[in-house]
């Protein structure tokens, strides 16, 4: 049953899909195959889409198919601790008037998420691809990308990633094998200005660092990093801020050669007006008009559910997530202070990391004013936090349980990852009655 859906797919493709499929090697198309076979068993079953689980199976058949489907494509490589899939799919939309775009829907950023974008959509000779941070030197690899954007490094599940500044030095490896590739890199972050200062090709972003305790210290020579503004250097290497071509203020954007245009855009956040200068600049590197990718990236609102707006009962919930404590830093400027009630949900799973210290380091102290819930499996340890930052607080650990004792009214939930996942699934299955 399986297998005839999958040749009865194949028969549907526009005849130029269907040759380039005969084009592939046999063992990627068998991969590509027993991936379809999977995602169609996954949908019957109900257990979702099935992208992941078909490319997990794709690439143990062929373990060279990122590389193939990757062939004559012109690739851009999102990474960056914060913000990855917001640029991604803004990058994406800035890129549609060059051509149809592959990329990932669901911010699946690992070999096996980024061969389910690229099989999904074989004929697209563009492709705008969120890579997690780690795997962006072997993702390079395979698909000789024509620009990299680079956002920003922080700290961010340490007993999973390690220490940023070997992320930093193992992206900076993975650029140098790439020296004819567009860098996209945000100056005002030490260490993905380090990770691109001997690009040839780099393009400098003023995209903003709201938070800079990871990069106190100069990340080539460990001597201290000074601030003056928006500029700064290192007091122990010829490195300092570069002078960007892209910046933004509070209503444009601005570029090379005189650009300027109004930028409107449907996501909250100065976080998210950098993520969208960033996009436009690495579109308009791949050959894009900046003031139609302006209003492209202007078009992108909810993404994976982030900022997403949901009515339950007398609440009106509006969904934001994060991660780390950037992360959580530039959520919390986004969290709209007049709303009737603030939920605040925490798990340790090993998606979010199970080493939960670093919510020492996020300044709760912003919260004296308003009513917290302190929800999720971890709720006790962020009930402690916010004691000692003074919040007034109250503890229920199930979710939406939280969000029902607050008064009726508009309600902002701020969720780390497996949190914002799990309840994004309960809010679902509250809308339907299920």
């Amino acid at each position: 049953m399986a297998h005839t859906a999958i040749y009865d797919k194949l028969a549907a493709m526009p005849d130029e899909d269907r040759k380039s499929s005969s084009r592939l090697p046999i063992r990627a198309r068998l991969a590509l195959r027993a991936a379809a076979s999977a995602r169609w068993a996954s949908q019957k079953t109900g257990r979702g889409k099935g992208s992941m689980i078909g490319g997990l199976i794709a690439l143990k058949i062929d373990p060279q198919l990122l590389g193939t489907l990757a062939r004559n494509k012109r690739t851009v490589i999102i990474t960056g601790t914060n913000g990855k899939s917001t640029t991604t799919r803004m990058t994406a939309a800035a890129l549609a008037q060059l051509g149809d775009v592959a990329s990932q829907a669901d911010g699946a950023n690992m070999d096996a998420g980024i061969v389910a974008a690229l099989s999904l959509n074989r004929p697209a000779r563009i492709a705008a691809l969120e890579v997690d941070e780690l795997h962006v030197p072997h993702v390079a690899d395979a698909t000789d990308p024509q620009a990299f954007v680079l956002l920003n490094l922080s700290r961010d599940q340490l007993d999973r990633v390690g220490e940023i500044n070997m992320i930093e030095r193992r992206l900076r490896e993975g650029i140098t094998k790439h020296p004819n590739a567009a860098v996209i890199a945000n100056c005002d972050d030490v260490l993905i200005t380090s990770a691109a200062y001997d690009a040839p090709n780099a393009i400098w972003v003023a995209a903003g660092a709201g938070w800079a305790g990871d990069s106190v210290s100069c990340p080539r020579s460990g001597e201290p990093i000074l601030r003056d503004g928006d500029h700064w250097y290192s007091t122990g290497a010829d490195f300092k801020r570069p002078e960007p071509v892209w910046w933004f203020d509070d209503t444009h954007v601005y570029g090379p050669e005189g650009f300027s245009h109004p930028m409107e855009l449907a996501v909250p956040g100065k976080a998210n007006r950098g993520n969208a200068t960033q996009a436009i600049a690495a579109a308009v590197a791949m050959g894009a008009d900046p003031a139609k990718a302006t209003i492209a990236v202007g078009t992108v609102g909810e993404v994976a559910g982030r900022y997403s707006v949901q009515q339950i009962g007398q609440h009106r919930v509006r969904m934001l997530l994060a991660k780390n404590p950037a992360g959580w830093q530039e959520a919390m400027a986004m969290i709209d202070q007049d709303a009737d009630g603030l939920v605040i949900a925490v798990n340790g799973q090993v998606p979010d990391g199970e080493d939960l210290s670093w919510l020492w380091d996020v300044r709760f102290e912003a919260f004296e004013s308003m009513q917290v819930v302190a929800a999720g499996e971890r709720a006790t340890d962020l009930g402690v936090r916010l004691l000692y930052a003074g919040a007034e607080h109250t503890t229920i650990a199930d979710p939406m349980a939280a969000i029902a004792s607050c008064p009726p009214g508009r309600v902002e939930v701020l969720a780390n990852y497996t949190a914002f996942r799990d309840l994004g699934t309960a809010l679902a299955r509250a809308q339907k009655g299920v």
